[in-house]
């Protein structure tokens, strides 16, 4: 099942053209052609010297060459790329590289931009074969160029650079922060099973974040954790992270202290919450839920002691298997407060992974019966590919080095020497 392509495709097919949308169509064209001259222009200038024995310029204009249309986010716009005859030699008598344009490569049909919505809208819910009408309701009429194998090849391609970046190589990359999940998508697999991918993110010594690995699991099992922590240290990862941030799977923290036993463990709140309300009837979660923000918001580790104990005070008698559940990871919870106040918006939860993947779920909600294993992690890679690029910087990255430094932090502030 897809989602339908809405009102884009219709009576506003037929509706008279959009004269802004035409006027800005045509400016960014003359754009276009004025920086692909000046290019020519400059590469012909920079060769001047290059004549024959006759004092005859070796590299000349030659005309343009035939027309053709650059899909963009206006439109199609149709270039005439102009050409360069180039007649100098090497010494071996071989012709030197002809002229190539960096702005419009010989072979470019479509920007970046457009191929970044290709995933986008399959990830909406279009269906390989409504691109083509989908992309002349966005883009106008004239978009060529995206027929369902086009997306079909395209997604093959995806393919590839998935797996070429799963072997890249992690030598001499440091991570001072780590938050790991399990991602479960709707798709089936097999007997009924749903697909759970194991997401890795990291922060580097900077403060930027990075996507650090992305693999099927079986059920977030502690051997299919321990095979990917593994598999980063095989492709040259050595300094174990700081802190890992991550929810109750009990799979990933074995692994973790097999692979990098130094690295200090930080529970998920988010998680938490969600598995203590589980434990309450509905009548008490919305003040439990207060309670339980009061802890992790408390200003210094013993204040957050003491909203534990009047929570365990309070719920124990009556509901017992709530408390227990927050109790059991007491001091895995409040790991933060010994690293950088500024730090532990980002230390509490695993929010850069969960929404990120919010976008794939909508996806593979929809998607019924026997599915594809392979194509929606691809596509899940895609996405936050994508969405990497909107990540912020870690809040005063600056203080990362007194973490790796072993600085020590009480209730978020560096103690003095």
């Amino acid at each position: 099942m897809t989602i339908p392509i809405l009102s884009l495709v219709g009576s506003e097919a037929n509706a008279p053209k959009d004269l802004l949308m035409e006027i800005m169509r045509e400016g960014a064209r003359k754009m276009l052609v004025a920086a692909l001259e000046a290019e020519v222009e400059d590469f012909i200038s920079s060769c001047a010297d290059s004549r024959d024995e006759r004092g005859k310029r070796l590299v000349v204009r030659n005309g343009h060459a035939r027309a053709r249309d650059i899909i963009t986010p206006l439109g199609p716009l149709e270039v005439r790329t102009p050409r360069v005859h180039d007649k100098r030699r090497n010494e071996e008598g071989k012709k030197v590289s002809a002229f190539s344009s960096k702005i419009l490569p010989p072979y470019l049909r479509k920007t970046k931009s457009i191929e970044d919505l290709v995933p986008w809208l399959y990830l909406k819910g279009i269906s390989t074969s409504d691109f083509p009408e989908a992309l002349q309701a966005l883009l106008g009429d004239g978009v060529r160029g995206f027929s369902a194998n086009t997306v079909v090849r395209l997604k093959q391609v995806w393919e590839q650079e998935f797996r070429s970046w799963r072997k890249e190589s992690m030598q001499g990359k440091k991570f001072v922060y780590l938050w790991a999940d399990g991602v479960y998508f709707n798709i089936r697999l097999g007997e009924g099973e749903r697909q759970c991918v194991l997401v890795i993110v990291g922060v580097r010594e900077d403060g930027t974040k990075e996507l650090v690995a992305m693999e099927d699991g079986v059920r977030e099992s502690r051997l299919s954790w321990k095979s990917l922590l593994a598999s980063l240290k095989e492709r040259g990862l050595e300094a174990a992270p700081e802190v890992a941030v991550g929810d109750g799977a009990l799979g990933f923290w074995a692994a973790l202290a097999e692979e990098f036993p130094q690295t200090r463990i930080q529970r998920c709140w988010v998680h938490k919450t969600a598995n203590v309300l589980n434990a309450l009837p509905k009548s008490q979660q919305v003040e439990a839920k207060s309670e339980l923000q009061e802890i992790w918001n408390s200003a210094t580790k013993a204040d957050a002691e003491k909203a534990f104990a009047h929570f365990e005070k309070r719920y124990r008698s009556r509901y017992p298997k709530a408390v227990d559940c927050l109790a059991k990871d007491r001091e895995r919870l409040l790991t933060f407060y010994d690293f950088p106040a500024e730090h532990w918006k980002h230390l509490r939860t695993t929010n850069p992974i969960e929404s990120t993947f919010a976008t794939v779920r909508l996806r593979t909600y929809r998607t019924k019966g026997p599915g594809n294993g392979t194509a929606e992690l691809m596509m899940a890679f895609k996405l936050i590919q994508s969405a990497a690029r909107r990540w912020r910087k870690l809040s005063e990255a600056v203080l990362l080095k007194d973490v790796i430094e072993k600085v020590e932090f009480v209730d978020g502030i560096k103690k003095a020497a």
